[in-house]
C-alpha cells in the first residue's frame, strides 16, 4: 500500500467505480464507496461481491481474501463520509460540469492534505483541477474498464500538480497491482486517443461499404490479433460514449481527421448504444448477437 493512503473514497458507484471499490479493497485499503442513489450502492455492493467470488472460482484469489475485501467496503449517499478519507477518487458520470459541480461539493468536506483523483477518460486534468481548492494535489488516475481485470492505469497530471502528488498516485496504482503509464495532459491521453480513432475508422469503412459488420470484425481478430472486432468493442464501450469521445478529439485538436463517422452519429440518434440498449451494430436481443448491418 501507498505509505501515506490508507483510507480511499471513491464517488460515484457505476461500472468504473464498481471496479475501483473492488480492486482498492482487495489490496487492502478501506473503501467509502459514494453514489447519490441508495439502489445504486446496493447494485454496485452486489456485483463487486458477485466478481470477487468469480475471482476465487478462478483462483485468482482466496475465499478469506474475498470476504476480507468485502469487509473493508462500506456504501453511502453521504458526502460528508469523505471527511475521513486520504484520496477520494471522482468516477461519475463524463460530463465536465457534473464533476465541476462535485468538486464544489466536496472539496470543503475533505481533509486540507487530502488527494483527489479523476477517473476521466478525456477531459483537461489542468481545467478540472482549476475548479478544486487543490490544484497542486489534484491529478488524473484513469483505469481501464473492466477495472477489476485490466491491467493499466493512465496517471496525467495537470500544470499544477505537485511531484508528491504524482508519485504518491504512482505508489498507490501499484499497489493496487496494476502498472502506471503516464501521459501528457491532451485531450483522450494516450489509449482514447489511439483506440476511438481506430474504432471511428472502422465505422467508416462499414459506412463506405468496404466491408460488413462480421468481415470488419473478422477481419481485425484474425488479421490483427484483437482479441475484440472494432465494432464488437464499440458496443462494450457504448456507441454514446465512443461518439463523445471523438467529438472532444475533433474539437480539441481541430483536425478534421478526428471528425466522428456520420453512421456513428447516426446510431446514436435512434438510440442504439450497443450492449447496454440491446442494440448496436450488433443486436443483443435474441440469444446470439447477430450483426444490425
Amino acid at each position: 500500500m501507498a505509505d501515506n493512503i490508507k483510507r480511499i473514497g471513491v464517488v460515484g458507484a457505476g461500472a468504473m467505480g464498481c471496479g475501483v471499490a473492488h480492486v482498492c479493497a482487495v489490496a487492502g485499503y478501506d473503501v467509502h464507496l459514494i453514489d447519490s442513489e441508495r439502489e445504486q450502492i446496493e447494485r454496485a455492493l452486489a456485483t463487486i461481491n458477485g466478481n470477487l467470488a468469480r475471482q476465487v472460482n478462478s483462483g485468482k484469489l482466496t475465499d478469506d481474501a474475498r470476504k476480507k475485501a468485502l469487509a473493508l467496503i462500506s456504501g453511502s449517499t453521504d458526502l460528508q463520509d469523505l471527511a475521513s478519507v486520504d484520496m477520494a477518487i471522482e468516477a461519475i458520470t463524463e460530463d465536465e460540469a457534473a464533476k465541476r459541480a462535485l468538486y464544489a461539493k466536496i472539496c470543503p468536506i475533505l481533509k486540507p492534505e487530502a488527494l483527489l483523483a479523476t477517473n476521466t477518460s478525456a477531459f483537461s486534468i489542468t481545467r478540472l483541477a482549476a475548479a478544486t481548492d487543490r490544484p497542486e494535489r489534484f491529478m488524473g488516475v484513469h483505469f481501464m474498464n473492466p477495472v477489476p481485470v485490466m491491467e493499466l492505469v493512465e496517471l496525467v497530471r495537470g500544470i499544477a500538480t505537485e511531484e508528491v502528488t504524482f508519485e504518491t498516485a504512482k505508489d498507490f496504482v501499484r499497489s493496487l497491482g496494476k502498472t502506471p503509464t503516464v501521459s501528457e495532459d491532451f485531450p483522450a491521453f494516450i489509449v482514447n486517443r489511439i483506440l476511438l480513432p481506430m474504432i471511428n475508422e472502422a465505422i467508416y469503412v462499414l459506412y463506405e461499404g468496404v466491408g460488413s459488420v462480421d468481415a470488419i470484425d473478422v477481419a481485425m481478430k484474425l488479421g490483427a490479433r484483437h482479441p475484440m472486432g472494432p465494432l464488437e468493442l464499440a458496443d462494450f464501450i457504448g456507441l454514446d460514449t465512443c461518439l463523445a469521445g471523438m467529438q472532444l478529439l475533433h474539437e480539441g485538436l481541430a483536425d478534421n481527421k478526428y471528425r466522428p463517422c456520420p453512421l456513428l452519429v447516426k446510431y446514436v440518434d435512434a438510440g442504439w448504444l450497443g450492449r447496454k440498449s440491446g442494440r448496436g451494430f450488433y443486436d443483443y436481443r435474441g440469444e446470439e448477437p447477430v450483426p444490425t448491418r
